[in-house]
């Protein structure tokens, strides 16, 4: 969940910047103080919470490229791990400590990828105020403003109903209801982890093993392929996402201070990660007035249709100050927030009994290729080659797998057939779309 977190800062505060550039709305922020030669606005992240465990802060440098999305659409003609993926300007070698009021500190160790986790497991106590220093590789200091958990309340039940959006898709809309218990539990933000089934549609308990192989030899390529048992599994997987939205909300001009009837999630019914089973733990934020400001201001940034809104730059402004020069641009919130969790399942035939599942992800067929291919090495004249790329070629690029052997009529209109049918990898192998490994809190049915 802490990974799209950080995209959703980071697009936001690129975003708001930019536009308030464009517009003249802040003196301080001036399009040329972002050049190659200046160094980029520090980017602090951390959610403190009252859970026992290894709290984590993100340290990051703005990166004004708005292309930070990975391309997602699937190639079944590139080996997977092949395609390019996001990169982060992480802040490296820095020196981190959460201070309490009651003199304990709490130092972190740098992990992989700008994260910093805490040395030992720890929980936020009510009552108390902290502070989080840092200490950049450069010898800059920064501290925070004094974070507190600003009350504490229950999510009492999530549930899920069959709903129509008001963009009039029929779906799944999930719920939740909460209560406060103490202090002010007035403004909250909500996140979520879902988990969902997926059963691979085209997938066959034996592969293509291809061993020996050389492409060049001549006069034609050399290999052994055979046919074998699997022997692992990779027919049913799961996968886990978290929710990459900032969604909050307030009860402090309501009647009551119970939450009713909250809406977290709606899914529509062709989504297939509903297509067999699914889960959602929701966790809900209490979070203090200031922080609910931030997040309301970020998301409404974050939103392509508030671009021209008048939301105000000072929202965003981190409570991270460099203790030397106040002046300094530091990005980022650091939020202190008591927690409540609650975790649902439900199948698809809950809400739509006796209809069709959701389409796969992918267009799935079965397909036939000659098992060989002319050398890579030869050197004679031009040979003309209307069929597909060969079986070989493809097992060895891991970008196929094994359906069975080849049946006439089981593949319309093939013209270069040998002895083998077979699918794109993404429809016999579950595990380009999540692991094999049930997770320890599954439930089936």
């Amino acid at each position: 969940m802490k990974k799209y977190l950080n995209n959703i800062i980071t697009r936001a505060l690129i975003l708001a910047i930019l536009f308030c550039c464009s517009m003249s709305c802040i003196e301080e922020l001036p399009i040329e103080e972002f050049n190659s030669n200046q160094e980029i606005s520090l980017v602090i992240e951390a959610t403190f919470t009252d859970e026992v465990k290894h709290q984590e802060v993100f340290l990051s440098r703005m990166d004004l490229r708005l292309d930070l999305e990975t391309d997602t659409v699937y190639n079944p003609f590139i080996t997977p791990g092949l395609r390019p993926t996001d990169s982060v300007n992480i802040e490296t070698d820095a020196v981190v400590v959460l201070n309490s009021s009651t003199n304990q500190s709490y130092f972190f160790t740098e992990g992989r990828g700008g994260h910093y986790i805490s040395n030992q497991q720890f929980a936020l106590e009510n009552n108390q105020s902290y502070t989080l220093e840092i200490v950049t590789s450069n010898g800059r200091k920064y501290i925070s403003d004094k974070l507190e958990i600003a009350g504490t309340a229950e999510v009492t039940n999530v549930y899920a109903e069959r709903a129509v959006s008001d963009s009039g898709v029929d779906g799944v809309a999930i719920y939740i209801d909460a209560s406060p218990i103490t202090g002010q539990a007035d403004y909250f933000r909500i996140a979520y982890d879902e988990t969902y089934k997926i059963v691979a549609p085209l997938w066959d308990d034996e592969e293509f093993v291809l061993t020996n192989y050389d492409p060049c030899a001549l006069p034609a390529p050399t290999y052994d392929l055979e046919i074998v048992q699997k022997d692992y599994e990779d027919q049913v997987c799961y996968n886990t996402v978290s929710s990459n939205t900032i969604d909050v909300y307030s009860t402090n001009n309501t009647e009551t201070a119970n939450v009713k009837k909250q809406l977290v999630r709606f899914i529509g019914r062709e989504n297939f990660i509903i297509s067999h089973r699914y889960s959602i733990l929701v966790k809900q934020y209490v979070e203090s007035v200031d922080a609910f400001s931030f997040f309301q201001a970020l998301d409404n940034f974050s939103q392509s249709e508030s671009v021209l809104s008048q939301v105000q730059p000072g929202t965003l402004q981190a409570n991270v100050t460099n203790v030397v020069d106040q002046e300094e641009l530091v990005l980022g919130y650091v939020d202190a927030v008591s927690v409540s969790e609650k975790r649902l399942f439900f199948n698809y035939t809950d809400f739509f009994p006796n209809e069709d599942l959701p389409p796969y992800p992918f267009n799935c067929n079965l397909f036939t290729a000659p098992e060989s291919h002319l050398s890579y090495c030869y050197s004679g004249p031009p040979v003309a080659n209307p069929c597909p790329q060969s079986i070989i070629e493809s097992v060895s690029k891991n970008i196929i797998t094994y359906y069975g052997p080849y049946q006439e009529g089981a593949v319309p209109f093939a013209s270069c057939i040998s002895d083998y049918i077979f699918t794109p990898r993404i429809c016999g192998d579950c595990r380009l779309l999540g692991k094999n490994v049930e997770p320890e809190f599954w439930i089936e049915n």
